[in-house]
């Protein structure tokens, strides 16, 4: 009962319950909003967490993400306009039920699997990250330079179809970490005379540049979206236990489908919503009826999404790598309060972590009744003026990049990141990897140099059969790159083929 109470009781204080109250509030405003979605609101949210505790800090990020991902159904079941992409397929029985006159039912089901599949996915992670990690101890610089290597190769998984943009914007990420101080003589990198940059790039600039403002820099350089009206009303109607009842094969293996694909890197909550909203066309009971205003469709999209919140989780927290976009910002947040995620997180700051697992527990009990009881009034919110939007984005970006410490020199960087992001936009490479790579940029290289003095400045070395662990995480970073060279051949070469007949 006394360790039972050691990890409730610093979640069940004020500070983190308000924290996740708030966090609610304002993932699903960013969910609700078309566009927006999880990486902006937290990237928005990040620098305000500074000044934090570290399970409030935590519990502010899991209840943004959480109600993030739930919040882009919203607007899919009332417009027809998914909030965010991993709502998509949301869409196709939500609307039509929307049209039917049972919006308040059709945000009943999607909510209820929402919590459905988020308490599953927290149930993944609770027994299957500690283990995890305490396999990951026997890891030392070598094995750890293995693994992250084998974590950049995520970088393909977020590239959005070109490889080769998505190394370029890694080894950008990469570039950045190395700027400053180094850690190991004491020496300057790439400041340029810039005293403001013998610290580094400050992580939270950058982060609220390269999304938020980005974001904002886009929308600016596009014509403006009318947005439908809402002209079904909303609310909240809950459906029997029955009807749950008659579609629990569908809940249940949608949400195991949501975990699984969290766990791989880079694929995301939008390619489990795809899966699982296949799989219920095959092999669902009321397969016939998808697409006409089917719960079943709602059942299967909404627990897959939601499931992937805790799946990716697993590799963030167990081993240091980040699945996405969204788990690298959650990453920074704890680099931020001093914790690193990987191989000694359990052990150092399993207490912690014990009470970051109920904090994730009680996001999805708040992302619940936030819809059950707020929907009708959140959904109001799709009819504020996108100039309004972005300007309360842009301030609440450039107030967040100034708070962490001070100085309009971080203020300038992030203003710098934005730019840069919305030309690498205009050219098509994805932003994803730059967190990435300025996320395990310090890790890789503090690992790999530890390495080769071990090694006495041999790199054959770690290929010796006296580590074997490398041994299999290089095989199979080998294996992975191997095969997304080859899926990438066959993209470059399909258009060739393609015009012969034609010749």
């Amino acid at each position: 009962m006394d360790q039972f109470l050691e990890i409730v009781g610093p979640v069940l204080s004020w500070k983190p319950l308000l924290a996740i109250l708030v966090g609610t509030l304002f993932g699903l405003i960013f969910g609700i909003l078309p566009g927006l979605g999880s990486v902006l609101a937290i990237s928005i949210a990040l620098p305000f967490t500074f000044a934090m505790d570290s399970i409030s800090s935590i519990s502010l990020m899991l209840a943004i993400y959480c109600s993030s991902v739930y919040g882009g159904s919203l607007s899919a079941i009332l417009i027809n306009t998914p909030g965010t992409p991993q709502s998509a397929t949301t869409m196709f029985d939500g609307f039509p039920m929307t049209k039917r006159g049972e919006a308040d039912l059709a945000i009943g089901w999607a909510t209820g699997a929402s919590l459905f599949g988020g308490i599953f996915s927290v149930i993944v992670l609770i027994f299957a990250a500690p283990p995890l990690a305490k396999w990951a101890l026997n890891f030392g610089p070598i094995e750890t330079f293995a693994l992250i290597c084998m974590a950049l190769t995520c970088i393909a998984g977020v590239s959005e179809g070109s490889l080769i943009k998505g190394l370029i914007a890694g080894i950008l990420g990469l570039f950045l970490s190395t700027i400053g101080t180094d850690s190991m003589s004491g020496s300057l990198r790439f400041d340029f005379d810039i005293f403001a940059l013998s610290a580094g790039v400050a992580l939270i600039p950058v982060l609220v540049g390269i999304f938020a403002l980005t974001e904002v820099f886009t929308r600016l350089g596009e014509k403006p979206v009318e947005i439908p009206r809402v002209n079904q009303g909303g609310g909240f109607k809950f459906p029997p236990l029955n009807a749950w009842l008659l579609r629990k094969k569908t809940l249940i293996k949608s949400s195991i489908i949501g975990t699984f694909i969290g766990v791989l890197p880079g694929t995301g909550a939008a390619t489990a919503s795809f899966i699982a909203y296949s799989e219920a066309r095959r092999a669902g009971v009321f397969r016939e009826n998808l697409g006409n205003g089917e719960p079943e469709g709602l059942v299967a999209s909404e627990s897959s999404n939601n499931a992937v919140t805790g799946g990716a989780l697993v590799p963030t927290l167990a081993l240091g790598i980040p699945g996405d976009a969204v788990t690298a910002v959650l990453m920074s947040a704890l680099i931020i309060q001093g914790i690193q995620p990987g191989v000694r997180l359990f052990i150092d700051y399993g207490d912690l972590m014990n009470s970051v697992f109920f904090a994730l527990i009680l996001c999805n009990i708040a992302m619940f009744l936030s819809g059950a009881v707020l929907a009708r009034f959140v959904t109001k919110i799709l009819k504020i003026p996108e100039v309004l939007l972005l300007s309360m984005v842009t301030i609440l970006s450039l107030v967040g990049a100034y708070s962490v410490s001070g100085r309009m020199f971080d203020v300038g960087v992030a203003l710098a990141a934005g730019l840069f992001g919305y030309l690498l936009r205009l050219c098509g490479v994805p932003l994803a990897p730059i967190v990435i790579g300025l996320v395990l940029g310090s890790i890789f290289e503090e690992n790999l140099r530890q390495g080769l003095i071990i090694k006495d400045g041999s790199f054959l070395a770690f290929f010796s059969l006296q580590h074997p662990i490398a041994l299999v995480l290089f095989a199979i970073t080998l294996a992975i790159l191997v095969t997304l060279t080859r899926a990438e051949l066959r993209t470059l070469k399909t258009p060739r083929e393609q015009k012969v007949p034609n010749e």
